[in-house]
């Protein structure tokens, strides 16, 4: 996969370039500006709702297995994936973590995804007219600065255009593959309302970017887990399976995340996160620095917070986070406990499974 191709040479540039290195204590933190956050986290984002449109909904649909259809939960078929994507952000935004997103449109089927200000409405225009790059502005709002940002959204695949085009409440019914669909807006708290000089290049601390960036990926692999793995296996329609490319299967969620990783790896923005474990049913999923393993040991201790660390390399600037992987649904417990490989075989529901390895640069 791409993502252990980075994850090696990520390691190996660490390693090689170690000296002169330092990592940077609590007074030297450099902070992201906001419109990078965003960046970050809309790439999450759009690599997940891609693996869901391409890998489950195509793969599932190219077989003849399984249909995506707006009534999934009654018709016992795969959510749509605007559907998957709602879901996945309504979970993130219970969270109260302060980053929120969610679909927006000019033309909704769903009433409640219109623009609900003047700046959304123009934002929407915007991107339609140019979607190389997002529309944003910084907001006063409940007496705090926000800094939103809507960036297109676009028909990734064949199913998302056939969706919009035939629906009986779509407004707009010539739409194409690639087409922008509506948006997907971002919404980021920044400052209190009395700090002045606040802009678009205000800073975010890196632990809270990384939190934001880590609730993306969370909320996504729970909603796979929950709605589509554990759902249609009790349902007896379809199975997760490790080798599930070239059956009628399903990836397990483990695989949902990496191929979510392979897809950040084609952008430039200096991201990527891959698994981790002490007992990895993958070998190539072991703790591959002092770092790393240090990180597993504290976040089995202390789950709910990430391990992390700021480490300059040269004249390049890391932000290094150890997130705990937790067993969420029976599915995963299943799957590790009864693998030939793995060396656990006593997991149960809650049970830190191992890490997520969340890093990104800071220019």
């Amino acid at each position: 996969m791409k993502q252990l191709a980075f994850r090696i040479v990520f390691l190996l540039f660490i390693f090689i370039l170690s000296f002169p290195r330092l990592v940077i204590g609590q007074n030297q933190k450099s902070g992201i500006p906001a419109g990078v956050a965003a960046d970050l986290i809309h790439s999450v984002i759009e690599a997940g709702r891609t693996t869901y449109s391409e890998h489950i909904v195509e793969h599932l649909n190219g077989k003849n297995v399984l249909k995506a259809t707006e009534n999934w939960q009654q018709e016992k078929t795969l959510p749509l994936p605007a559907q998957f994507l709602a879901m996945s952000s309504q979970f993130s935004n219970s969270r109260g973590i302060g980053m929120k997103y969610r679909l927006l449109s000019l033309w909704p089927i769903n009433k409640n995804n219109a623009p609900r200000s003047a700046s959304e409405k123009l934002g929407l225009e915007e991107v339609a007219k140019n979607p190389e790059k997002p529309f944003t502005w910084i907001v006063p709002r409940e007496g705090r600065w926000y800094f939103e940002a809507i960036y297109p959204d676009k028909a990734v695949s064949n199913s998302c255009v056939s969706c919009h085009n035939l629906h009986p409440n779509s407004p707009k019914k010539d739409f194409k593959k690639g087409d922008v669909l509506g948006g997907i807006i971002i919404d980021l708290p920044l400052a209190k309302r009395s700090e002045k000089n606040v802009d678009q290049k205000f800073f975010l601390e890196p632990e809270v970017v990384a939190d934001y960036i880590h609730s993306v990926l969370e909320s996504d692999r729970t909603i796979y887990a929950k709605h589509i793995v554990n759902r249609l296996s009790n349902a007896k329609l379809i199975e997760a399976k490790e080798n599930w490319t070239d059956s009628k299967a399903i990836m397990l969620p483990a695989q949902f995340l990496l191929n979510t990783a392979d897809l950040i790896q084609d952008s430039d923005l200096g991201l990527s996160f891959w698994l981790i474990s002490h007992y990895p049913i993958n070998l190539q999923n072991r703790p591959a620095n002092e770092f790393e393993a240090h990180g597993l040991e504290n976040v089995e201790v202390h789950p709910i917070r990430p391990f992390s660390h700021m480490t300059l390399v040269g004249n390049k600037k890391y932000f290094q986070a150890i997130y705990a992987d937790i067993a969420s649904t029976p599915g995963c417990v299943n799957c590790h406990n009864n693998h030939p490989n793995s060396p656990k075989k006593d997991f149960k529901v809650g049970d830190v499974m191992g890490g997520i390895s969340l890093n990104f640069l800071i220019k």
